[in-house]
């Protein structure tokens, strides 16, 4: 399988885009609306979280139907019409895959609560549990109705694991997969999909909560390969993706590398923790920029070497917003903002926009705990206090790392609820959107500058195919590459910070061409290249 490396993607949460409804929850119908625009912006493809019937308590990623489209977000037939729409305007659709677990109100989950024993091996039951810790917290084992047994859930209880070790699990859910296909989508992102492969024999791992005994298990490989032969791999054009938890890069390398027919390309996140203190996501620092540098040179040279591709994002609906994480967004908003764009969109892999990013959004800024819906953030309020944080504490932690700084509605113009709905949105919209919105940052510096390195991806192969080559290793402000393609070879310097930094340059790089820049002016550099606050240029080299 091999991917058309110049596509770029957009990350929509339908609940938070568009709704037209009035009832305050976005809708297909919204994005269908707003199509135009994402063509105006120039992207491939769009990717939508789970639209699926669920009962939410995992904002979806816990499916009661993994074939039918909740109610909430409107009707198959909205479905359908939005597949067309994005056909005729070149945009095709990637579904989240949530095939790791389902919700305990599905009716697999039903049916062998009711003593179906061929529903039964759809789940992990135990008699007696291990010490496995559930990401969410706690046991990750659960009583299983009043059978004496013990269902695993990795995440919340409410989110059963299934037992791909059964061959009818997994023609179910290859039947899930092709379901979507005959609808016209043509690409999967698929959810932890790296934990789907757990041992055999389950025993006890004190280890890091239990993680070793099921992320990235060999048999996961055996695993993908099958599902790409039964379903997305007979359409070479397809596109997929896998969120990989606690991944390596020698696995991602497996996960994506053409030959092996597995998948696309791969989502890490070891990039997103260089701010949690001592490794801890509830806690504030300034982000460790030498880690953030090294992570990105060490994925970004390992998966070149190695044939994979990376999937490449700073932003999605479980992260708070770059730019309040990496950026003095105070007084480099637009500057700090190309600059991320840039990094990502020039290097090797394929770039993912969250919606809003192409226009600079920016953390809500909420006043108080009453503005949070996020269940984990709530729950991490309350530890805080009971570990003795005072209030003022805790709720500035929230501020920096909640989950709802990415969900708030889409900025759209600067009229009421930021022009996403006519009712009371599901959460309050942030504070930036009489400035920050669609409406003015057309005209404003960002959202042109994405257009820009959309077109570059586009015309460029160097940009599109080129491998990655880590430089200036040792800099403690500026992260840089190089991208190499037969005699061509393109240099990209991205300062993080605010102050200016001089950089003596590789002589063929001297007098190259500039080919993008944040900043004004420049078209040719000397020996010396003195960056701006947060600035970004990328130099051809003669």
């Amino acid at each position: 399988m091999t991917i058309d490396k110049r596509k770029v993607v957009y990350q929509i949460y339908p609940k938070s885009y568009k709704d037209t409804s009035g009832n305050g929850v976005g809708d297909l119908k919204g994005i269908i609306e707003k199509m135009p625009y994402l063509k105006e912006l120039g992207i491939d493809m769009i990717w939508l979280n789970p639209f699926y019937p669920s009962p939410q308590r995992d904002n979806g990623y816990d499916v009661a139907d993994y074939t039918a489209v909740n109610p909430d977000f409107g009707t198959m037939a909205d479905f359908e019409e939005l597949i067309a729409v994005g056909q005729d305007l070149g945009i095709d659709f990637m579904l989240d895959m949530v095939l790791n677990h389902c919700s305990t109100e599905h009716e697999w989950f039903q049916k062998a609560l009711a003593g179906d024993e061929y529903y039964q091996d759809f789940f992990i039951l135990r008699d007696q549990p291990t010490d496995w810790v559930s990401k969410f917290g706690g046991n990750a084992w659960a009583p299983f109705g009043n059978t004496g047994k013990y269902y695993l859930h990795l995440f919340d209880v409410t989110q059963a694991d299934l037992n791909w070790r059964n061959p009818n699990v997994r023609e179910e859910l290859f039947k899930v997969v092709n379901f979507w296909r005959d609808k016209g989508v043509k690409g999967f992102r698929f959810d932890v999909i790296n934990l789907i492969g757990k041992d055999e024999e389950l025993v006890d791992c004190p280890v890091n909560d239990g993680k070793p005994a099921y992320t990235d298990r060999p048999i996961t490989h055996d695993y993908l390969k099958m599902m790409n032969n039964a379903s997305f791999g007979q359409d070479s054009s397809f596109m997929t993706v896998g969120e990989m938890s606690a991944t390596t890069i020698e696995n991602c390398i497996l996960y994506t590398a053409p030959e092996r027919e597995e998948l696309s390309m791969a989502f890490n996140f070891h990039h997103l923790k260089v701010d949690y203190l001592d490794g801890q996501k509830w806690t504030i620092m300034d982000f460790d920029f030498v880690a953030l540098r090294d992570l990105f040179h060490s994925w970004g040279e390992g998966m070149s070497k190695g044939d994979g591709w990376n999937a490449l994002f700073y932003n999605n609906h479980d992260q708070p917003r770059a730019l309040n994480r990496f950026v003095d967004v105070k007084n480099f908003r637009n500057e700090g903002a190309t600059m991320l764009a840039a990094s990502i969109h020039l290097s090797r892999g394929t770039p993912y926009i969250y919606m809003g990013e192409e226009i600079g959004m920016i953390d809500p800024d909420y006043s108080s705990m009453a503005d949070y819906v996020d269940i984990e953030s709530l729950n991490a309020y309350q530890i805080m206090l009971n570990e003795g944080k005072t209030p003022e504490q805790a709720f500035a932690i929230i501020q920096a790392k909640s989950r709802d700084n990415s969900r708030t509605p889409m900025q759209w113009d600067g009229s009421e609820n930021a022009g996403f709905t006519t009712g009371t949105p599901w959460l309050k919209a942030g504070k930036s959107y009489q400035e920050i919105n669609v409406e003015n940052e057309k005209k404003g510096k960002i959202f042109p500058f994405y257009q820009q390195l959309i077109k570059l991806r586009k015309e460029m192969p160097l940009i599109a195919e080129g491998d990655y080559k880590a430089t200036y290793k040792d800099s403690t402000s500026v992260y840089a590459f190089e991208r190499h393609l037969d005699d061509q070879k393109l240099l990209v310097l991205n300062n993080f910070y605010a102050d200016q930094v001089t950089l003596d340059l590789e002589e063929a790089y001297q007098n190259g061409q500039v080919l993008i820049s944040n900043y004004t002016g420049e078209a040719t550099v000397g020996q010396k290249l003195t960056l701006k606050a947060y600035q970004t240029i990328a130099i051809l080299g003669k």
